[in-house]
């Protein structure tokens, strides 16, 4: 059966107006995504139903391509028309901030100048000079080389070093040449720190002194940490002394009765000296029933009883032990016994 309207079967059929409108729609959509960023335009929103709204058109859409090809359609962009007069109405006028604008002088470059470069030393003060002498025998009329200190961080030929800067020099028509000094304060002060133009010899000349540094004996001293202990790259402490030592004790007198001189049968020992930092030992005490003094008559005095050996472990040498009784009187009747003749009693023992 043969067809008299429409396409031959087979074939894809001609597109009606509807499909047109929506291939191109499409077509619109694909370009607007390529060069259009939603999130960067404010107009666009997403409400809590999911769709899409144009806040300065009041539109509703169902998907991003529909959003995006009405914000190529008139309506929108009248919109945005309107909207951009308005706000250069209302706006006040502001005025614009003054840019200095600054003119690149292109010149033909000739090439570097001459330049001569002496190291300096003054005994005096112990600083160290540079005298720079740069020729510029092409110069422009009129003009003056100018110098410059420049860090480390802001040039980019060479990587960056903070123990150095750059002093540079620069005058048309010749390239700008820089010198690499130490990154040292420079002493700015009027008879040290001069340049100098000559016009005749086309010369010039610049002279810079380094402050010196301070003495490393000034440095202080790290103090020691919260142990005791020193930090670390400080000396050790020095030792304390030793503390003094307690005099020795005066020897003790000799018995009461025996003449000056005489020779003690058990002389008494000295006492063993101190330990070093140790306290000295008290002094013995006084006995308290300790040998009489001789009577007035001149007689010799009896000695005193040697200690018995027995039970005085635990009482100092010059002590009685408790037991033995103090002589009242004459010696008890052991001494009678040895042979020892007794003195006869003192004039007032009987009254």
């Amino acid at each position: 059966m043969d067809r008299e309207w429409g396409s031959k079967p087979g074939s894809g059929g001609a597109a009606s107006a509807q499909n047109e409108a929506i291939d191109r729609r499409e077509r619109l959509r694909r370009l607007a995504l390529e060069t259009i960023d939603l999130a960067k335009d404010p107009y666009f929103m997403r409400n809590h139903l999911g769709s899409y709204e144009c806040k300065l058109c009041l539109t509703l859409h169902n998907n991003e391509g529909n959003y995006l090809a009405h914000t190529q359609g008139k309506r929108h962009q009248t919109n945005l028309a309107k909207r951009a007069a308005r706000e250069a109405k209302d706006a006040p006028a502001q005025p614009q901030p003054h840019k200095r604008k600054v003119t690149l002088r292109k010149t033909v470059k000739i090439g570097r100048p001459g330049y001569r470069v002496t190291k300096q030393y003054d005994p005096e003060t112990k600083q160290r000079s540079l005298l720079f002498q740069i020729e510029y025998p092409e110069i422009e009329d009129l003009t003056k080389p100018r110098h410059r200190f420049m860090s480390s961080y802001e040039q980019r030929v060479q990587p960056f070093d903070k123990r150095y800067q750059y002093l540079l020099f620069a005058a048309e028509p010749y390239e700008i040449i820089a010198f690499k000094v130490p990154s040292t304060e420079i002493d700015k002060s009027t008879p040290k720190f001069f340049s100098h133009w000559d016009p005749d010899s086309k010369m010039f000349t610049l002279q810079l002194y380094f402050k010196s540094k301070p003495p490393e004996t000034n440095k202080a001293q790290p103090a020691s940490t919260a142990n005791g202990t020193a930090a670390s790259g400080a000396p050790p402490p020095r030792p304390l002394p030793p503390p003094p030592q307690a005099p020795l004790p005066p020897p003790p007198p000799p018995p009461q009765g025996l003449p000056p001189g005489a020779p003690m049968a058990n002389p008494p020992r000295a006492p063993p000296p101190p330990m070093p930092g140790s306290m000295p030992p008290p002094p013995p005490m006084a006995a308290a029933n300790g040998p009489r003094p001789a009577p007035s008559s001149g007689m010799p005095s009896v000695p005193p009883p040697p200690p018995v050996a027995s039970g005085t472990s635990g009482f100092n040498m010059g002590t009685r032990p408790p037991s033995m009784p103090p002589p009242q009187g004459f010696p008890a009747q052991p001494m009678l016994s040895q042979g020892v003749r007794l003195p006869p009693p003192p004039p007032n023992m009987g009254q």
